[in-house]
Protein backbone atom coordinates (compact mmCIF):
# COMPACT_ATOMS: atom_id res chain seq x y z
CA UNK A 1 0.00 0.00 0.00
CA UNK A 2 1.23 3.67 -0.60
CA UNK A 3 2.47 5.52 1.88
CA UNK A 4 1.32 9.15 0.99
CA UNK A 5 -0.93 10.59 3.40
CA UNK A 6 -0.18 8.17 6.10
CA UNK A 7 0.86 9.85 9.70
CA UNK A 8 4.50 8.88 10.72
CA UNK A 9 5.52 7.00 13.82
CA UNK A 10 9.01 6.47 15.17
CA UNK A 11 9.42 3.49 17.11
CA UNK A 12 12.11 3.97 19.31
CA UNK A 13 13.28 0.88 21.02
CA UNK A 14 16.97 -1.08 21.60
CA UNK A 15 14.60 -4.76 21.25
CA UNK A 16 14.59 -5.90 18.08
CA UNK A 17 11.58 -7.74 18.68
CA UNK A 18 9.68 -5.19 20.55
CA UNK A 19 10.40 -3.42 17.20
CA UNK A 20 9.15 -5.82 15.17
CA UNK A 21 5.65 -6.41 17.11
CA UNK A 22 5.09 -2.51 17.26
CA UNK A 23 5.45 -2.18 13.45
CA UNK A 24 3.30 -4.97 12.67
CA UNK A 25 0.58 -4.18 14.02
CA UNK A 26 0.67 -0.64 12.72
CA UNK A 27 2.33 -0.53 10.12
CA UNK A 28 -1.14 -1.43 7.78
CA UNK A 29 -2.19 2.34 8.67
CA UNK A 30 0.68 4.20 9.63
CA UNK A 31 4.32 4.86 8.07
CA UNK A 32 6.59 3.47 10.66
CA UNK A 33 10.56 4.15 11.04
CA UNK A 34 12.81 1.88 13.71
CA UNK A 35 15.49 2.99 15.31
CA UNK A 36 17.10 1.07 18.02
CA UNK A 37 18.78 4.08 20.06
CA UNK A 38 17.98 7.15 21.79
CA UNK A 39 21.15 8.51 20.17
CA UNK A 40 20.44 7.43 16.30
CA UNK A 41 16.54 8.75 16.77
CA UNK A 42 18.50 12.37 17.68
CA UNK A 43 20.27 12.32 14.68
CA UNK A 44 17.56 11.61 12.22
CA UNK A 45 15.34 13.90 13.92
CA UNK A 46 17.62 16.52 14.66
CA UNK A 47 18.90 16.50 10.70
CA UNK A 48 15.25 16.50 9.42
CA UNK A 49 15.42 13.08 7.85
CA UNK A 50 11.74 12.56 8.64
CA UNK A 51 9.71 14.47 11.37
CA UNK A 52 7.00 11.92 12.91
CA UNK A 53 3.50 12.65 13.82
CA UNK A 54 4.17 10.15 17.07
CA UNK A 55 7.41 8.78 18.44
CA UNK A 56 6.72 5.82 20.72
CA UNK A 57 9.65 5.58 23.24
CA UNK A 58 11.14 2.31 25.05
CA UNK A 59 12.32 3.36 28.76
CA UNK A 60 14.94 0.98 29.39
CA UNK A 61 17.08 1.03 26.87
CA UNK A 62 21.08 0.51 26.40
CA UNK A 63 23.15 3.90 26.02
CA UNK A 64 20.72 6.65 26.77
CA UNK A 65 17.48 5.59 28.40
CA UNK A 66 13.76 6.94 27.46
CA UNK A 67 13.73 10.11 29.93
CA UNK A 68 17.07 11.52 28.08
CA UNK A 69 15.54 10.96 24.89
CA UNK A 70 12.37 12.40 25.91
CA UNK A 71 14.26 15.52 27.29
CA UNK A 72 16.18 15.62 24.03
CA UNK A 73 13.42 15.59 21.79
CA UNK A 74 11.57 18.37 23.60
CA UNK A 75 14.66 20.52 23.22
CA UNK A 76 14.08 20.58 19.67
CA UNK A 77 12.46 23.94 19.04
CA UNK A 78 10.46 22.01 15.85
CA UNK A 79 9.29 19.61 17.75
CA UNK A 80 8.23 20.72 21.38
CA UNK A 81 4.90 19.76 20.88
CA UNK A 82 5.27 15.94 18.93
CA UNK A 83 3.26 13.71 20.89
CA UNK A 84 5.56 11.27 22.55
CA UNK A 85 4.36 8.07 24.29
CA UNK A 86 5.96 5.78 26.46
CA UNK A 87 6.37 1.91 25.07
CA UNK A 88 7.54 0.01 27.58
CA UNK A 89 7.75 -2.76 30.20
CA UNK A 90 8.32 -0.47 33.36
CA UNK A 91 4.77 -0.91 35.11
CA UNK A 92 5.47 1.43 37.70
CA UNK A 93 2.95 3.78 39.18
CA UNK A 94 5.65 6.18 39.98
CA UNK A 95 7.35 6.24 36.51
CA UNK A 96 3.82 6.14 35.13
CA UNK A 97 3.01 9.27 36.99
CA UNK A 98 6.50 10.80 36.00
CA UNK A 99 5.50 10.30 32.85
CA UNK A 100 2.23 12.17 32.56
CA UNK A 101 3.93 14.71 34.46
CA UNK A 102 6.54 15.88 32.19
CA UNK A 103 3.78 15.80 29.23
CA UNK A 104 3.75 12.28 27.89
CA UNK A 105 1.18 11.69 25.23
CA UNK A 106 0.35 8.47 27.07
CA UNK A 107 1.98 5.35 29.40
CA UNK A 108 1.99 1.94 27.09
CA UNK A 109 2.98 -0.93 29.08
CA UNK A 110 4.45 -4.12 27.71
CA UNK A 111 2.80 -6.77 27.28
CA UNK A 112 0.20 -5.28 24.79
CA UNK A 113 -1.51 -6.39 22.41
CA UNK A 114 -2.43 -5.26 18.88
CA UNK A 115 -6.12 -3.77 19.74
CA UNK A 116 -5.01 -1.71 22.36
CA UNK A 117 -1.98 -0.73 21.05
CA UNK A 118 -3.67 0.83 17.81
CA UNK A 119 -6.51 2.20 20.16
CA UNK A 120 -4.02 4.44 22.27
CA UNK A 121 -2.22 5.47 18.90
CA UNK A 122 -5.28 6.08 17.09
CA UNK A 123 -6.49 8.51 20.47
CA UNK A 124 -3.11 10.17 20.86
CA UNK A 125 -2.97 11.52 17.14
CA UNK A 126 -6.66 12.98 17.61
CA UNK A 127 -6.58 14.38 20.53
CA UNK A 128 -3.06 16.13 18.81
CA UNK A 129 -5.29 16.85 15.34
CA UNK A 130 -8.14 18.51 17.90
CA UNK A 131 -5.63 20.34 20.09
CA UNK A 132 -4.49 22.12 16.22
CA UNK A 133 -8.14 22.67 15.29
CA UNK A 134 -8.74 24.60 18.84
CA UNK A 135 -5.36 26.46 18.77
Amino acid sequence: MDNAGKKKILLIDDDEMHLITAELYLKDEYEIYKVKSGEEALDQLKNNEFVPNLVLLDIVMSGMNGWEVFKKIRAIPSLKNLPIAFLTSENDQTEKDRAFKIGAADYITKPYNMTLLKSKVKDILFKKKEARRFA
